[in-house]
Parts: structure tokens; sequence; C-alpha cells
């Protein structure tokens, strides 16, 4: 039966992001669906250190990325870099977490990897001093400014997003990996996988109306095949900029896997909620999303050091 249980929810995650594509081998059946990695190593590494391992380790427990990323195609990783902020103070994703990926997308063949996000402060400033920029670039990904003459009003199709402006070359991307930074926020009380996608688009205060169906929609319309949850440290309060290193928890963790809600229900629990208390997450798992109990999908989880 679990074997079973595996092969309808991956069936269910590919219809759910219909944009599996026969190119990319097939998965096997009992690959794991999520995966959990945690730092056995010295406390005292380096963050940046710790974060490449661990993303390695998580991505190589769930299967790798051959299964997802086309050859030659062109993927986008798509990292939280809101804010104008040092990876200390946790707002944005840490870039060995961004760094490692990129690299494990061109081990997989792809032809090319960009990276990029629409930051609420200024561009310049969040992509430089996160320390994204230099990490991905060092990685050989492409970084991209959002442009803002460029995002394109598109269809979403939602209940409550009926269409709003995209970025099209991060909608036409073969692959678009969510790598978000598990943190706190004052208006959904988490911020995860699935509310990074805003990153994407413009005019965000068309969200407001309704933020857990909104984030959900635009979720759906991008119809996530794998995601990367950044957990090396976690922002617990004053989010989504923080600031203060006093709301920092360190974890040392990192988890991946093909249910975008799983992931978000994992991270909620880390950041101290319940996951079906946060809208979210709630919403994910009424469209067919994910499953919020996320233990039942039996995550691998492993170490690094």
């Amino acid at each position: 039966m679990k074997t079973n249980r595996r092969a309808f929810l991956q069936s269910a995650v590919a219809l759910g992001g219909a944009a599996l594509i026969s190119h990319s081998p097939a998965r096997a059946a009992d690959q794991p669906l999520m995966s959990i990695a945690r730092w056995s190593g010295d406390e005292n590494a380096p963050m940046m250190e710790v974060a490449e391992k661990l993303t390695v380790e998580a991505i190589k427990a769930i299967g790798g990325l051959e299964p997802f990323i086309k050859k030659g195609g062109t993927v986008w990783v798509k990292p939280n870099i809101g804010w104008d902020r040092v990876p200390e103070q946790a707002a944005n994703t840490h870039p060995g977490v961004v760094k490692a990926l990129v690299r494990l997308c061109y081990e997989a063949g792809a032809g090319k990897v960009k990276v990029g996000d629409n930051p609420c402060n200024d561009i310049r400033k969040s992509y430089g001093n996160s320390g994204i920029e230099a990490a991905a670039k060092e990685a050989g990904a492409e970084v991209v400014y959002l442009d803002r003459n460029r995002f394109r009003e598109m269809e979403i199709g939602g209940k409550r997003l009926s269409s709003i402006p995209v970025y099209p070359d991060i909608y036409e991307s073969d692959l678009v990996i969510s790598v978000p930074v598990a943190k706190h926020h004052s208006s959904t009380r988490v911020t995860l996988c699935m509310k990074n996608y805003m990153g994407v688009v413009e005019n965000r205060k068309k969200f407001h109306q309704d933020l857990p169906y909104c984030i959900a929609d635009l979720t759906r319309f991008m119809k996530p095949r794998i995601s990367v949850l950044d957990a090396t440290r976690i922002l617990m309060d004053h989010g989504p900029t923080g600031g203060d290193l006093n709301d920092v928890k360190i974890l040392r963790t990192v988890a991946a896997g093909t249910d975008i809600v799983a992931l978000d229900a994992f991270g909620a629990e880390l950041l101290g909620n319940n996951p079906e208390h946060i809208g979210t997450i709630r919403v994910g798992a009424e469209y067919g999303l994910g499953v919020i109990q996320y233990k039942t999908l039996n995550p691998k989880e492993v170490t690094a050091a």
C-alpha cells in the first residue's frame, strides 16, 4: 500500500503541475517525495559550507534533479531576495543554498540557469548584500535584474486572482524552482515556498484582497514541480524584513521535495505554527497542490557534515 500511495501522490503532483514534460526522465516510483537534511558536523563550520552541503544532500535524497530538468533547457532558480539584508539576518535565502542549487542544475543537464526575484527593496542592494548575486554568478548562473517594463499581464484563472503582470522569462523557463528562506510574516504568519512565487509578479497589492487564495491561485498557475526550503537559519519574528539577530534561530536544515504544501507545512512547524492554522497551507491543500500532513510522505531524513 505504501508504494501505491507514493505512486498516487506522484501522479497527483504531476497532474497539479501539468508542466511535467516528456523530455524529462520519469522519477522512480520508490523515490521519496520529500527530504530533510540536517547538519551533523562542526557547529562552528562556516554557514556557507553548511548550506551548500545540506542542499546537495537534500536534493540527492529525492533522487537528484535529472528527472525535472530538460537537457539543455533553462532553469529559473527563484530565491527570496526581497530585502536589503545580509545573510545573518535571515530575511533572504542563504546564498550557499542558491549556489549549490545552481551547480546541481548544471550537473543535471541544464543549458542555462537564471537567478532572479522582484525585490521590495532596491534591487542592486538586495542582490548584493544578500550575497546571492555573487554566489549565483560563481556557480555559473545568469543573475537577472527584473525589468519592471517587461512584466506582462497573464490570465491566472484563479478563484480570487483572475490576472496579474508576470515576468515572462520566469514563467516561460523549462523549470522554476522556488527556494525561499523559512520566516515569519506579519500578514500571513509565515512565508515559505508558495508565497515565494509573489516575487514573479508585479502589482502585488492585488493579493491583499485575500492573501491565502491569491497565493494559492498563483502557485497553481506556476505548476510547481520541485521546491527547496532553506531553514539553515530562520526568522522567528518581525518578518518579512527582520533586522534584530535575536529573532534568528539557527537550524542548519534544508528540505526539498515535489509537494509544495508539505514543504510549507514542515516550514510552518519549524516556525512554531500549526500548519492547519496557516491560510496559505490550508488553501493549497484545498486546491490539491499537496498534503498538509507531510509526515505521511515518509520524508527521507539525511545528514551532512
